[in-house]
């Protein structure tokens, strides 16, 4: 269970930022709300959907789960200065340090202006280092400072802390069907032939969690 935990720490930067880091179109009434993760803000005013849009829709419940979830992790990894964009950006560092500008964008799934703000702002934090590529001169790869490594060790348990809050009451089996719908789902999205894990034993199935 606390691998899937894990695993599931990553939904806002694997899920949610690579289905859904454009803001989605949809037949809304009244005011509407906020997702700026670039400048890390959520904000708290909810907007209102229309009659036919309601949450019933897988849609809206996956919208509404992101940000919950992005809202819970941000009210903890705001006490160390950091926003919801630079969140996304270290988690890909923390993974592989060293990634241009443009891999990272890629990674994260956002455009390369974003990725230059959320940048521009761990660097100024003294959390990343930018240089220049000694074999390609046209490349600048970003490098963690000792002090962006060991803000992994403060930030993850935060995130790990909001999804088992999230996920209090669901058995390790609803997790891991869950998972599996929303891969499958984004790949579906994706224009990718969806995964097929029926002939997979149970063990290897759920090792798509780890």
């Amino acid at each position: 269970m606390e691998k899937s935990l894990q695993a599931i720490a990553a939904w806002p930067s694997t899920v949610t930022e690579r289905a859904g880091s454009e803001k989605a179109q949809g037949n809304w009434s009244g005011r509407h709300g906020q997702d700026t993760f670039a400048h890390g803000t959520v904000s708290e005013e909810t907007a209102k959907p229309s009659a036919e849009f309601t949450d019933t829709t897988i849609g809206y419940l996956v919208r509404d789960v992101h940000r919950s979830l992005a809202r819970a992790l941000q009210s903890r990894i705001a006490s160390q200065g950091v926003s919801m964009g630079q969140w996304f950006f270290l988690r890909a560092l923390w993974d592989e340090d060293g990634l241009t500008q443009r891999e990272l964008s890629q990674r994260v799934g956002m455009m390369e202006p974003t990725t230059v703000t959320a940048l521009n702002g761990l660097e100024r934090r003294g959390l990343v280092d930018r240089v220049r590529n000694i074999h390609d001169r046209r490349k600048v790869n970003i490098h963690l400072t000792a002090k962006g490594r060991g803000l992994r060790e403060v930030l993850l348990p935060c995130s790990i802390e909001v999804n088992q809050e999230a996920t209090m009451g669901v058995s390790k089996s609803e997790l891991t069907a869950t998972m599996d719908v929303l891969r499958r789902m984004v790949n579906n999205l994706n224009g990718h032939t969806p995964l097929d894990l029926d002939g997979l034993p149970a063990d290897e199935d759920a090792a798509g969690l780890n």
